[in-house]
């Protein structure tokens, strides 16, 4: 079975078409003042993902630029509330996720996302569904002992209680990137230093 199939249904009806829209995708960017793009963030459970990401996005604000930020809990809590931890849900809830970036990048906007994704695979299908201008990996390199010593969630303790299953860094592996575009090393940097190496990386490349 292919793991990026949907779950019900293993092909799109014959009865549906796509339909092209008369607003481009260049001309969406264009009114936007801004070059679209998908700034993956993947790292450990308590490597800074997600904080580093709200940094990025409000730099990206006080710039003046239209951005989102997908954070991996609060998607849980509703396109994805209907996914486990098991590998099978991993892989789903990260295939859903790049469909829904594609979206956004579509309508013009920088869109951030903070999931673990611990899977090299599930990492590189989101970015075939991209050009390759349009996805940028994002890698919060924080060692795990730094990480179980945040622990801001409790998480780390249950699970090396044996009270979770499946976490990653534990029981669940984790595939680090071996190329990301950005390489963020936050042990013993400021959560401002990470967002500014981020922001420089996108006016270096002119996305900003």
């Amino acid at each position: 079975m292919n793991p990026y199939t949907n779950k019900q249904h293993d092909s799109v009806s014959d009865d549906i078409v796509w339909h092209n829209t008369s607003v481009s995708a260049q001309e969406r960017a264009q009114l936007k003042q801004q070059k679209p793009v998908v700034l993956w963030f993947t790292g450990l459970s308590g490597s800074g993902k997600s904080t580093v990401a709200n940094a990025v996005e409000k730099k990206l604000l006080a710039l003046g630029k239209h951005s989102y930020l997908l954070d991996g809990d609060n998607v849980r809590h509703g396109l994805n509330k209907d996914l486990g931890f098991s590998d099978e849900d991993r892989v789903e809830n990260i295939r859903r996720i790049g469909e829904v970036a594609k979206l956004f990048v579509d309508s013009g906007t920088i869109v951030l996302t903070a999931f673990i994704s611990p899977f090299i695979a599930d990492r590189a299908q989101v970015r075939v569904l991209l050009s390759d201008e349009q996805f940028l990996e994002v890698f919060i390199d924080t060692p795990l002992d730094v990480c179980e010593q945040r622990d801001p969630k409790g998480l780390y303790k249950k699970a090396r209680a044996g009270e979770i299953k499946h976490f990653t860094g534990i029981d669940s592996e984790y595939e680090a990137p071996s190329n990301a575009e950005i390489h963020v090393q936050t042990a013993g940097v400021s959560i401002e230093a990470c967002a500014q190496q981020i922001i420089n990386l996108l006016i270096e490349r002119e996305y900003i």
